[in-house]
């Protein structure tokens, strides 16, 4: 998938009136267990008319673990859960599912295994096209925007791309944290990162989405939802802070 595939001069292109995405930040806050801080939105998001949820885990190793995981926390909810690593033709387990959840993990990994399986172009069909509704958290938030040059993982395996699904038309960096003014750490901090990545040219938008916190995204209206803000990063542009509840719908007109 290249570039041209998401975005063309000066407009997004794609059906959007029947995109339906819910970009979560992380899947465990502190101090609550899996999926808890946004098992309300969750719900509320998938709704009464999915049944089955098909789960996407190739973000981690232990694909087993992460599905089960998955499942017994779906399970409270109301939905069955199937783990596309049980397919054996992922491509036809999309084409049938109901809804998609990535979940988190190893961003490079997660994205070598969706260009391995041939599945972004599909995915990216049933969300736009079709209307199923798509959940990622951390790993899964990334593939879902523009590219993942913005995540905070190591590259451990080495996708084709970095061009991820395309499902909107900005970058996400999950996990945003603020620098600690009393810290002793001489790193860069999350904002110094994305700021190198602007240096970039054609570089999109960056939300930094903090632990807590989430995107809404149903046709053209993007709301951010949870208990924390999020910052907005453009190029040459300075940074811009929301707060929850916040409309975010003009991040659909990215250039």
């Amino acid at each position: 998938m290249t570039a041209h595939d998401i975005r063309v001069r000066g407009s997004w292109t794609s059906p959007t009136m029947n995109r339906r995405l819910l970009l979560v930040s992380n899947s465990t806050l502190h101090g609550s267990g899996y999926l808890d801080h946004c098992q309300e939105h969750i719900a509320r998001f998938l709704g009464r008319n999915v049944k089955r949820v098909l789960f996407v885990p190739y973000a981690l190793h232990d694909r087993d673990a992460y599905a089960e995981t998955a499942r017994k926390k779906l399970k409270t909810l109301g939905y069955e859960l199937d783990s596309i690593h049980d397919a054996s033709d992922p491509i036809d387990a999309v084409n049938k599912a109901e809804a998609i959840f990535i979940g988190g993990g190893n961003t490079f990994r997660l994205l070598k295994c969706l260009y391995d399986n041939h599945l972004l172009k599909e995915i990216r069909r049933r969300v736009l096209e079709d209307g199923i509704p798509y959940m990622g958290s951390s790993a899964g938030t990334n593939v879902a925007t523009v590219s993942i040059s913005t995540t905070n993982d190591m590259p451990i395996v080495f996708p084709p791309s970095f061009m991820a699904i395309g499902l909107v038309p900005f970058n996400i960096n999950p996990h945003f944290l603020d620098a600690d003014p009393n810290s002793r750490h001489m790193g860069e901090t999350r904002e110094q990162r994305i700021s190198q990545y602007h240096e970039e040219p054609d570089t999109p938008s960056v939300l930094g989405l903090c632990e807590g916190s989430m995107l809404l995204v149903e046709g053209r209206q993007v709301t951010l939802l949870g208990s924390t803000r999020a910052r907005l990063f453009a190029r040459g542009q300075p940074a811009v802070e929301y707060e929850p509840g916040s409309d975010l719908s003009f991040l659909l007109m990215e250039p």
